[in-house]
């Protein structure tokens, strides 16, 4: 990831690969030998030349207009999160790129303090997934969510991870999707880098989501962990952008139901009376240096 790597073009091709031509009433005769759509077929269909558009995937033009960014959004059935971001890919190109620094992420000290006090499980994650800090209903539901640790890493490297969910794939491509929206552009920040050199050598699966470019917001949902303790878990997950911060949140996870409430009730009964361990309240010392110094 270098600082003339073709980002646009990367996006605009992963998703022309993943549109049916069927699904834009364009017949399917014989055997084709390209993934999706053809380029001149997003051209024709977006109102703009082939040759324009080839130029855009290749990276020789990098200013087009919003116009022309919404018409081939349109083509490639973008959903208006995947929208904003390839204008996002467009601006940053617009932009003067400068060296990478790793970014320092810091929990405020009036998060480390309330974390403690809540109820239900609560970690903070910085932009590019890092656990920066938990507490211990956090660390009952997964041993993982530790300051220190990465999501990314531990969903996809992890197979105690992995068997927390029943369905481990999607919530892979759920995170990952999340991941890509959260650094957006800054695709080449030393963390970021990292990870996805990383994670692309050691996983297939996330070899293979990563090259969809999908994009979703980190946000809220419902989903269900298959906890070695108190069975099947069915919560809510809200994600609270923290105030003063560049892109940190606070990840809650409350029961969904009646039932769910008794066995988060369970859990931290068993927390309670486990030796204390790795579980932290706040940030660990680490917690506020730079990635590379983990």
């Amino acid at each position: 990831m270098t600082d003339d790597q073709n980002r646009l073009g990367e996006f605009l091709r992963a998703r022309r690969e993943l549109v049916a031509p069927e699904t834009l009433g364009i017949p399917v005769l014989g055997t084709r030998r390209v993934a999706g759509l053809r380029r001149e077929e997003v051209a024709m269909l977006a109102g703009i030349s082939a040759e324009y558009y080839l130029r855009l995937e290749q990276g020789r033009d990098r200013n087009p207009s919003g116009q022309v960014l919404r018409s081939i959004a349109r083509v490639l059935q973008l959903d208006e999160e995947a929208t904003n971001h390839l204008l996002g890919l467009v601006n940053a190109d617009r932009s003067p790129r400068r060296p990478r620094r790793a970014r320092t992420e810091t929990v405020p000290a009036s998060m480390a303090a309330l974390l403690p006090q809540l109820p239900f499980p609560a970690f903070v994650e910085g932009r590019s997934l890092d656990v920066l800090a938990a507490n211990t209903l956090a660390t009952a539901l997964s041993p993982r969510l530790v300051a220190g640790r990465n999501r990314l890493r531990d969903v996809f490297l992890e197979a105690e991870e992995q068997a927390l969910f029943p369905d481990w794939e999607a919530a892979s491509a759920v995170l990952i999707a999340g991941f890509r929206r959260s650094v957006g552009a800054d695709a080449d920040d030393p963390r970021v880098v990292e990870l996805v050199g990383e994670l692309s050598i050691a996983s297939p699966l996330f070899r293979r989501l990563w090259s969809r470019h999908d994009v979703r917001e980190r946000q809220g949902g419902t989903l269900t962990f298959e906890h070695p303790q108190v069975g099947a878990l069915t919560v809510h997950r809200e994600k609270l952008q923290i105030t003063g911060t560049d892109g940190i949140v606070l990840v809650l996870y409350h029961a969904a139901t009646a039932e769910d409430a008794e066995r988060m009730g369970l859990l931290a009964s068993l927390s309670a009376t486990e030796p204390t361990g790795r579980a932290t309240t706040g940030t660990t010392p680490e917690a506020g240096l730079p990635h590379e110094a983990r």
